[in-house]
């Protein structure tokens, strides 16, 4: 297939699919020919010109296949991406338990605790590849000393003799005319190369020519470089001194000068070209001089002086015929001619070609489609890419890209090398050069030159005759492609890479060489990196003034990875027009989604933090185009399939209007609000994320420097509406599951607190300080949200300081800063002095300055919303600070700082004390927040209703009130000086350097979407990653493992599981709460009610981790749960609140990482205190099924970290046990409190599938004991075959589908039930008790065996049992008990591993 179809197929089907979009694909990722490996989908066959599987294609069936049922699924292949695996004799549930799908693998997984990532560099190393200042030689002296027909005394000629000076013969005229002549030639020579400098000539010169001339060039070139030719044929060599020759007045004598008096003279930046004898005597002077005197007497930096010298110390020119006398000087100035004649007498066909027939090659040097401008198109290719390969970085850059003059030169400088040395002359140069004249790349100008020449007879006979071009650009980039095939960052950079420079200069291979280029720097930003520093940035901006259709997506993609490597190529956009380029480009409809993705990350690059840019794009009306895309005005279809697309649309436009007000309006006129609104309930979290930030950035909060005092009157009646429709939309993603976007939220209700500081410092107010007949009389009654699945007040106008908020305060301000003499700032009120009490009983608690906020003058009109809306946001600020993702919660901690709420953190309480502090353990951490114990409201208004009650930090005069808002106070210098502040929030927050005036925006929380999206264009996007085969291959090895077990379970009768073959303290002060077995390794996870988490090694008897869930602990762990469990698996950990944390590398001491983190469980039953969650995953469907004390379960989609639906219970009792299928997608089953149980399918209307209630009550007793306390499915493939047992000992076997009542019931256990576990394969079921006891059963209900506690000395002792689990595929059972002792019991004494 032609490279050019492979790139466009490539970026058509596979190119840059969505780094975080694996949901479309991962579900079934080994079942199609596409792989999907990290961030990137390429096409297994990644030749082809058309895959049957588009993006689009996997995306339609995804929800079709997920919903399948177990027969499909189970005889579907077991294939790990490398072909189908038959397994024979393995029954057809095995495929059922073998789930194809991953989640929670992207790079937003990786470490998004841990690291913020960078987005594209703005300056430093990266932008090291641009020369530090362009220079131009603006003013060249010819000094030519010739003295024709009088040879020096120092030289003997030889006979014939070498006498061409400028391919003049000197003799062929009269002496003054011929001196003249070489004089107006060399100048036309020089022309060529530089033709805008002035030219001043000096023709056998006295010495106080040359000063004059030396003066007078410098004071012409002011700062610009000066170059000096000297031509020392007619006088005697230099000196050791380092002194060259010139005449006195009369000719009668030679006048030496020193080098030191030259440079003097001429002083810096300057270029010297000595074409003399013994010219490498000069260098040697003047790095002496160089030693002597080292820095310019401007300052501390070198001496930019550069010295191109035509032989060493000790050797003299060549004298041979065939070179002319100044063949230094012809190599410099007139190189494709010498070269040429160099190479006729070497080349076979000297025989067909004379000199004369060089003198008349046809065309011009500048026009590439001629004879002459190929063979100099060929020369500097060929001579820049051995200064590229064979230069230092830094050297290459200062010589071949700073100056064009001085680039030719040394160009032309490698050809002089070359060609004297074939004289036994050699050319030296300072800075000096390594030899080049031995470089294989002379072998390719030889062959390009003969393949030229061979045609040169033809071509002036036959003025008809066509040119045929050179093969050289194309064997070159065979070469180039040769090695993109097989190169990496590892191995030597490719020599043909200033070639490839070289060719997009011409159509016919543009197009070719733009795709390898593509190719290249696909690799990583090493290879941008090596491609910028090469020379390319200039080439690639010029060709965006192309309008070749077929340029635009191999253009854009490039201008990606540039962008992604060094951001401040945006200015060189802006500045030539470039943005209008990627406009176009973005509202195409024929190019596909994941290139215009790429254009919007351009155009966002080039809007980032860049006020020219922002003004370029609005008027080239970029919003509307991205508001018409995101609303999928031009291709619904196409659009809507590309998650990136949107992502980048939402980034742009977020980035457009930061802190710009214009764009801001705009936005806010074209309804953007609205739009953006819509993309909160996107499945992609990158979306949803993006959304968040372009909504939060349209929020105005006056960073805006441009804008003046008078706008806001005029605008701020339209923004309010606008705002309040940006915030009720924010509000909806408080609940996300994904952190990424709570995340964003943090940042967008930053923006807003800052901007309506003092009206949300009054609604926190008025809550913290009640007055009587207030609503706060009547709490906790509320009422939930059920958009933003978070409660807020009911009667919200009852509240009183309202009306009083931003009472008239005298203090005077200056420069955004609190006066110092005001009383405000005095440290006597800071920290709650009898007179701050006091006084806040007479002024608002809320705001004590009308208009300063946070120490900083808010110059904008005050806004005020409605407070009910108000009253929502710090809802939501509280609820982000409860968060169970340390990093959301520590953001949300400094959105609370900002209106002035801060946690007091206390240790526990625990059983000695009864709610209130224990006596000095009150500290103000900043870094941790106990307390704020996650429920429904933020108004926990049973005051220490947990664990761990807060207080205000207050001191109060009057007799203390109750603290009705655990775990906020008040911070009165929080709003003046908060640096000033003793321990706390503040001082992280908003800087310790001091406040800072309204436009610096460092104390607000940043949003990080735009620098994780950013990430994705730097990672290679054309190829595949490597190690598709290892994931494969390991998939294989524990799908054998599974299969042979799976076997040895069915047939195992599990008559003999009574053996114990381990028994580990775990030292937990509580027992074990819940345990789990790993799969494919001795591995068993075990947690407590203080969510310590400990993986102990059963059979080599060690402990291997141990480390807390998280800091603050309230209820304990209800489950444990294995997520990914063929690949590496990762721990889901749900805690008894609802909040649900899931860890990766949780088995290596101290290296658990938390991949995410969110509360599965919103809007709990009126008057409920604690959640009691319950939790099962389901790989088959990648859904996590949530409840507890609320009235629905909870379905969250972990690929796409989002609520997928919520099924009403259809009872008024609560959830005490769930169990997910693992064999049917979106089939769990859930028992309550009251005994009855429930089938569920979400694939159903209503979700209920049927009802029954088998566990009557035994035992009259207060609180029920009816109530199931293990359900789960059978094993097989049966969806309606259920096992139940309640706390009274029954456990009931039911077919719920075909008949209400039990068909087998159990009585186990008496009143003391604690635990059930159900083998997933054997039909095993195991049944626990709090009477130190545990049953085994098969599923015919004959009873197996017992483990009880026995009093005799070697007896295996068990203490009341607490939790129990199977392992998945081996006949081993792990029994948790209430003495912290997790014992394993197996079939047969020493267990396959």
């Amino acid at each position: 297939m032609a490279l050019g179809d492979l790139m466009e197929s490539r970026f058509s089907q596979a190119v840059v699919s969505n780094h975080l979009d694996r949901y479309s694909n991962s579900r079934h990722s080994n079942l199609n020919p596409t792989v999907v490996v990290r961030d990137v989908v390429v096409d297994a066959v990644r030749d082809r010109d058309s895959s049957s599987d588009s993006v689009a294609g996997v995306q339609s069936s995804h929800s079709n296949m997920d919903r399948e049922d177990s027969e499909t699924v189970a005889s579907s292949t077991s294939g790990a991406g490398n072909g189908n695996v038959v397994v024979t004799g393995i029954p057809a549930t095995s495929m059922a338990y073998l789930p194809q799908n991953i989640v929670l693998t992207e790079l937003r997984h990786d470490a998004f605790e841990a690291c913020t990532p960078s987005g594209p560099a703005e300056s430093g190393l990266v932008s090291k590849w641009r020369p530090k200042d362009r220079m131009k030689t603006g003013c060249v002296a010819l000094v030519l000393c010739l003295n024709i027909s009088v040879d020096p005394p120092d030289v003997i000629k030889i006979s014939p003799c070498a006498r061409m000076e400028c391919w003049i013969d000197p003799f062929s005229m009269a002496p003054q005319k011929a001196l003249e002549t070489i004089g107006k030639t060399l100048s036309f020579q020089y022309e060529r190369w530089q033709p805008k400098a002035k030219y001043k000539i000096q023709l056998d010169p006295t010495v106080e020519e040359v000063k004059k001339l030396c003066t007078t060039c410098r004071k012409y070139a002011k700062s610009e470089r000066v170059l000096f030719h000297y031509n020392g044929h007619g006088v005697p060599k230099p000196t050791a001194n380092g002194e060259i020759w010139f005449f006195n007045r009369s000719y009668t004598q030679y006048i030496p000068l020193p080098i030191s008096d030259l440079d003097s003279w001429l002083k810096t930046p300057s270029i010297y070209v000595f074409d003399c004898s013994a010219a490498g005597m000069i260098v040697n002077a003047f790095i002496e001089l160089q030693d002597w005197n080292p820095s310019s007497s401007s300052g501390a930096s070198p001496r930019d002086c550069i010295l191109l010298a035509a032989c060493e110390a000790h050797e003299t020119l060549p004298q041979s015929h065939e070179f002319p006398a100044d063949v230094f000087t012809s190599c410099l100035t007139t190189p494709i001619k010498i070269a040429l004649r160099w190479f006729c007498t070497r080349s076979l066909l000297h025989e067909s070609l004379d000199y004369s027939l060089i003198d008349r090659i046809p065309g011009r040097q500048t026009d590439r489609k001629t004879l002459l401008g190929e063979l100099n198109w060929i020369f500097t290719a060929v001579t820049d890419t051995i200064a590229w390969n064979v230069l230092p970085h830094d050297l290459f850059q200062r010589l071949f890209r700073q100056d064009l003059l001085v680039a030719s030169l040394f160009r032309n400088f490698l050809l002089a090398e070359r060609i004297m040395r074939s004289a036994n002359c050699s050319p030296v140069s300072y800075p000096m050069l390594p030899p080049t004249h031995q470089h294989h790349m002379w072998d390719a100008w030889d062959m390009a030159a003969e393949i030229c020449l061979s045609q040169l007879p033809t071509l002036l006979e036959d003025p008809n005759a066509e040119f045929q071009p050179s093969p050289f650009f194309t064997e070159q980039l065979t070469a180039f492609e040769v090695w993109l095939n097989h190169g990496s960052e590892h191995k030597k950079p490719p020599e043909q890479l200033p070639i490839v420079l070289q060719v997009l200069l011409s159509q016919c291979h543009r197009f070719r060489a733009l795709v390898l280029l593509g190719r290249f720097l696909d690799m990583g930003p090493w290879a941008v990196d090596l491609a910028l520093s090469v020379g390319i940035f200039p080439y690639v901006l010029k060709l965006l003034q192309t309008t070749t259709p077929e340029l635009r997506q191999i253009l854009v993609f490039i201008w990606t990875k540039i962008l992604a490597l060094d951001k401040s190529c945006q200015v060189d956009l802006v500045k030539d027009g470039g943005h209008t380029y990627f406009i176009r480009f973005l509202d195409s409809v024929e190019a596909y989604p994941e290139q215009r993705a790429m254009a919007a990350f351009v155009l966002t690059v080039i809007v980032d933090r860049h006020r020219k840019g922002q003004d370029a794009c609005i008027e080239a009306n970029l919003i509307h185009v991205c508001l018409k895309h995101l609303q999928g005005g031009s291709a619904p279809n196409d659009t809507q399939t590309e998650p990136l697309f949107l992502q980048w649309l939402c980034l742009c436009l977020g980035k457009l209007w930061e802190d710009f007000t214009e764009a801001q309006i705009i936005g806010l006129q074209s309804n953007a609000p609205t739009i953006f609104s819509l993309l909160l309930s996107e499945p992609q979290p990158e979306v949803r994320a993006s959304a968040v930030f372009a909504l939060g950035t349209l929020l105005d909060v006056g960073f805006d420097s441009s804008r003046e005092v008078g706008d806001d009157e005029r605008d701020d009646d339209e923004k309010v509406g606008a705002e309040i429709s940006i915030v009720k939309s924010l509000l909806n993603a408080v609940s996300d599951g994904s952190p990424l976007v709570r995340a964003e939220l943090a940042a967008a209700l930053a923006r807003f607190a800052l901007g309506h500081n003092r009206n949300l410092k009054s609604i926190a107010a008025a809550y913290w300080k009640p007055q009587p007949n207030s609503v706060l009389s009547s709490f906790p009654f509320t009422v939930r949200n059920s958009v933003s699945g978070y409660t807020t007040p009911t009667q919200l106008s009852q509240i009183g300081p309202l009306s009083r908020v931003g009472g008239d305060s005298q203090s005077a301000t200056r420069d955004g800063q609190v006066s110092s003499s005001s009383p405000l700032a005095t440290s006597s009120i800071m920290h709650g002095s009898p007179l701050s009490d006091d006084s806040s009983q007479h002024s608002d608690p809320g705001m004590l300055n009308d208009c300063i906020t946070n120490g900083v003058v808010n110059h904008a009109k005050p806004r005020q919303l409605d407070n009910g809306l108000y009253t929502q946001c710090v809802s939501a600020m509280c609820t982000l600070a409860k968060d169970p993702s340390p990093r959301i919660s520590s953001l949300g901690r400094r959105v609370l700082s900002i209106i002035g709420i801060e946690p007091v953190v206390t240790k526990s309480a625990k059983a000695t004390t009864t709610g209130g502090l224990r006596v000095g353990e009150s500290s103000t951490s900043s870094s941790s927040l106990a307390g704020l114990a996650r429920s429904s409201s933020w108004f926990d208004m049973n005051g220490g209703t947990g664990n761990l009650p807060l207080t205000f930090r207050t001191p109060p005069v009057s007799p203390p009130r109750p603290s009705y808002l655990t775990g906020m106070r008040r911070v009165c210098s929080l709003e003046f000086r908060p640096h000033l502040m003793e321990s706390g929030l503040a001082d992280p927050l908003l800087g310790s350097h001091g406040v800072s005036g309204s436009s610096d925006r460092s104390f607000l929380p940043q949003s990080t979407i735009y620098n994780w999206s950013c990430s994705h264009f730097s990672k290679p996007l054309l190829t595949a990653t490597d190690d598709t085969d290892e994931i494969a291959v390991k998939r294989e090895e524990k799908e054998t493992v599974v299969f042979e077990h799976m076997t040895k379970c069915q047939r195992s009768p599990g008559t003999n599981l009574y053996n114990p073959i381990a028994r580990w303290d775990t030292r937990f002060e509580s027992g074990a709460r819940t345990s789990l077995l790993q799969p494919f390794s001795p591995i068993v996870v075990a947690a407590d009610d203080g969510e310590c988490i400990r993986i102990w090694n059963y059979e080599e008897a060690t402990l291997l981790n141990s480390f807390n869930n998280h800091e603050y602990p309230d209820k304990g762990i209800s489950k444990l749960c294995l997520v990914n469990e063929l690949y590496e698996s990762l721990l889901l950990v749900a805690s008894s609140d609802g909040n649900v944390r899931i860890w990766k590398d949780y088995i290596s001491r101290g290296k658990q990482k938390l991949v995410t983190a969110f509360s599965s469980i919103h809007g709990h039953r009126p008057g409920v205190r604690s959640v009691s969650a319950v939790v099962d995953w389901q790989q088959q469907s990648g859904y996590m099924y949530a409840s507890g004390e609320i009235s629905s379960t909870m379905i969250w989609d972990l690929d796409k970290e989002q609520l997928l639906t919520s099924i009403p219970l259809a009872s008024d009792c609560t959830i005490s046990a769930l169990a997910a299928s693992q064999v049917h997608g979106g089939q769990y089953a859930a028992g309550f409190v009251d005994g009855s149980v429930r089938l569920y399918d979400i694939r159903t209307p209503d979700g209920l599938v049927c009802v029954t209630r088998p566990h009557t009550r035994r035992v009259e007793r207060a609180g029920g004991i009816e109530r199931v306390v293990g359900i789960g499915f059978q094993p097989g493939l049966d969806p309606a075959k259920i096992v139940s047992a309640s706390q009274a000992g029954d456990i009931q076997f039911l077919d719920i589908r075909n008949q209400s009542d039990a068909y087998l019931t159990i009585d186990a256990h008496r009143g003391s039930l604690t635990a059930l576990a159900i083998h997933r394969h054997a039909p095993l079921i195991a049944s626990g008790s709090a009477k130190q006891l545990i049953k085994v059963f098969n599923l015919e209900g004959e009873q197996l065996g017992t483990i009880r506690y026995a009093p005799t000395f070697m007896a295996p002792k068990i203490g009341p049992v607490s939790c129990l689990a199977f392992h998945p595929y081996q006949i081993l059972l792990a029994a948790g008990a209430a003495d912290a002792c997790v014992y394993i019991y197996a079939d047969e004494i020493s267990p396959p591993r």
